[in-house]
C-alpha cells in the first residue's frame, strides 16, 4: 500500500506506543496549536475582507466613480456633455460644483469644501441622502441653505 510521505510521517508520530507516549502528546498539542492558528487566520482574513468591501461600497456610494471636467474651469452645458458620453451601463449622472471656504466658531477656524448639487439628479447616482443625519435631499431648495 502506497501512502503519501506527509501522511506516513504524521501517523507515525501521532500513534501512541508504550515508549513514545510523550512524543504523541507533543504531536497532538502541536496539531491543536496549528489548527487554532489557522482558524484565527481565516477568521481575521474574512473579517478584513468584509470590512474592505463595506468601506469601498460606502465610499463609492457617496463619491462619483468618474468626473468629467472642463479644462477652462466651469462646465456650462452639462446636459449636452452628459448626452455625448451616454452609455447604457452607466446608472446615472449628476452635476456638482465645489467651493472652498473657511468656517469659524469662537476662536477656532477650519477650512471646508462645500459641494453644490442638484438633489433630483443626485438621488440617481449616490447614496448621499441615506447618510444624512438630519433632513433630506428633498428639503434642499434653490437659493436656500
Amino acid at each position: 500500500m502506497i501512502r503519501p510521505l506527509e501522511l506516513f510521517i504524521g501517523l507515525r508520530y501521532t500513534r501512541s506506543r508504550k515508549r513514545s507516549h510523550f512524543i504523541s502528546i507533543i504531536s497532538l498539542i502541536s496539531i491543536l496549536g496549528i489548527t487554532l492558528g489557522i482558524t484565527a487566520l481565516i477568521t481575521t482574513l474574512s473579517v478584513m475582507n468584509g470590512f474592505g468591501k463595506e468601506l469601498r461600497g460606502r465610499i463609492l456610494g457617496v463619491i462619483s466613480h468618474v468626473t468629467i471636467t472642463e479644462t477652462t474651469g466651469a462646465l456650462h452645458d452639462w446636459r449636452a456633455v452628459a448626452e455625448r458620453v451616454k452609455n447604457p451601463r452607466v446608472k446615472g449622472r449628476a452635476p456638482y460644483i465645489t467651493g472652498q471656504g473657511m468656517v469659524s466658531r469662537g476662536q477656532g477656524v477650519s477650512g471646508v469644501v462645500a459641494r453644490g448639487i442638484l438633489p433630483a439628479e443626485e438621488k440617481q447616482v449616490s447614496e448621499f441622502g441615506s447618510h444624512m443625519i438630519d433632513g433630506s435631499l428633498d428639503a434642499l431648495k434653490p437659493g436656500e441653505f
